[in-house]
């Protein structure tokens, strides 16, 4: 990198939040893909609007690549850096602006971790819903790059569905504003919806307006054990038939179970073939009514044990050990690939089918847990990069996983992004005119291709 644009990010920032040295780049060099690091040339730290907007300018100026990180969580290899390039942290901007009980809004920066906004939220008895597996350290601007998901897209949605507005740098270091704090807003083209998932290749996340709404009066949790996973999954499709909508339905087969059961202590049955984990929420009339229809639906699809949380301790336990399942894999081998090809809900049976099908055939070791209810599983795969022959299986079984959740009406991701680590599949979902026509997009917004270069559609040349 150039000694000149060394010293004007040192005047911009001052040498504190400005890192040059080979040990803090190789830190932000990778993130929680599986993909080759590239150690970027220098990684800054703004603390302020001002300077976000100047090294924006700054680096497009001098045409050097900008990769914005916030906890560097995601999984699609979003946050990898170019090697020419600066890695923009969004740590040091992470005030919650603004929390507005009467119009149920909040204004955060993009470096507030989303559960830290959640816990102030429900303290004014309100709500946000979007809660990713990493939501105890992943940031909002991170969320609404990936449009993550969560736990409770089933019944509430994801982050898109809470985006009212934003401001944002765009390539050139230009201020952007879009959207509104009203519930309804139709001026101009809705930029803010075209940030969500663009990954940090359209603009530089400033501020964002976040809907709240009223926190549930009443939730209900339950364990279902089942003694096949073929019965577990067929139960998730006659939920969604019965028209019931649980806040969360997630599933985990034996291998799951074992390692967090391993990893959390929390009581779940070693022996299940697969459980369920079902919460209804809502006012209590309706809770104890759906719980009832699901109790119902359980033990006629075959469900050997069925328990319901006594208080909200038991409930709190149960959940924690289910967002605990990528950390207790994540113990057993040294390479974890975590996937999340998604598809319908009622072919939900036939992903699991399919999954255990793939791990056979290649000879891996995949344990199966997700979101079953939105039909975003998450076969996960054990192996050692390390093992030549083993990866190129790994390979060939990540492959055909996404082939299988695409035939079935699906897509590659369901809540984790594109990336660099999708890039290469989008084709056989979108089509290449599709990718031509994001290109096109790109690159009347970014003429010099600073922003992210590679993620979402491909390697294009830069300017």
């Amino acid at each position: 990198m150039k000694a000149a644009v060394l010293r004007n990010l040192k005047n911009i920032l001052g040498k504190d939040h400005l890192l040059t040295e080979i040990e803090d780049r190789v830190t932000y060099s990778y993130d929680a893909a599986v993909l080759e690091p590239k150690t970027p040339s220098a990684v800054v730290m703004p603390k302020t609007r001002e300077q976000v907007g100047q090294i924006v300018s700054l680096c497009h100026d001098y045409s050097i690549p900008i990769t914005v990180r916030g906890s560097g969580t995601n999984l699609s290899g979003g946050t990898i850096p170019e090697t020419d390039g600066i890695v923009l942290l969004t740590g040091c901007l992470n005030k919650i602006i603004e929390i507005n009980e009467h119009d149920m809004y909040a204004i955060v920066q993009p470096g507030v971790v989303t559960a830290g906004l959640a816990a102030e939220v429900e303290k004014k008895g309100l709500f946000y819903p979007p809660d990713p597996g990493s939501q105890a350290v992943s940031t909002l601007g991170g969320n609404v790059a990936e449009n993550a998901g969560g736990l409770r897209g089933l019944k509430y949605g994801v982050t898109k569905d809470y985006v009212m507005g934003m401001s944002f740098f765009d390539a050139q270091g230009n201020y952007v504003k879009t959207g509104s704090k009203t519930i309804k807003c139709a001026t101009g083209y809705n930029l803010a919806g075209l940030m969500v998932g663009s990954e940090g290749t359209l603009g530089l996340i400033d501020e964002i307006t976040l809907k709240l709404i009223p926190y549930p009066a009443t939730r209900k949790s339950m364990v279902a054990v089942y003694d096949t996973i073929e019965q577990a999954s067929e139960t998730v499709s006659a939920i969604i038939a019965a028209r019931i909508i649980p806040a969360t339905l997630e599933i985990l087969d034996n291998f799951t179970i074992r390692a967090v059961e391993d990893f959390s202590h929390a009581g779940l049955p070693v022996d299940a073939a697969a459980l369920l984990l079902i919460e209804v929420d809502g006012h209590p009339v309706v809770v104890e009514e759906e719980g009832q229809k699901i109790k119902t639906l359980c033990k006629k699809l075959g469900v050997s044990t069925l328990k319901v949380a006594s208080d909200d301790k038991e409930r709190d336990r149960i959940w924690a050990a289910r967002r605990s399942a990528l950390s207790a894999l994540a113990k057993l081998k040294p390479t974890l690939v975590l996937e999340d090809a998604t598809v319908p809900r009622s072919r939900i049976p036939d992903m699991v089918n399919a999954l255990q099908d793939v791990a056979k055939k290649y000879d891996l070791s995949i344990g199966t847990f997700g979101h079953a209810g939105d039909g975003n599983l998450h076969p996960t795969i054990l192996t050692d990069k390390r093992n030549k022959k083993e990866w190129h299986r790994v390979e060939q079984a990540i492959e055909e996983i996404f082939d299988k959740a695409l035939s079935m009406g699906g897509t590659l991701s369901g809540e984790h992004g594109t990336g660099l680590a999708k890039a290469p599949f989008l084709q056989k979902e979108i089509g290449l005119s599709s990718i031509e026509f994001s290109r096109r997009l790109r690159k009347a917004m970014d003429p010099k291709g600073i922003l992210n270069p590679g993620k979402l559609t491909g390697v294009t040349p830069r300017v």
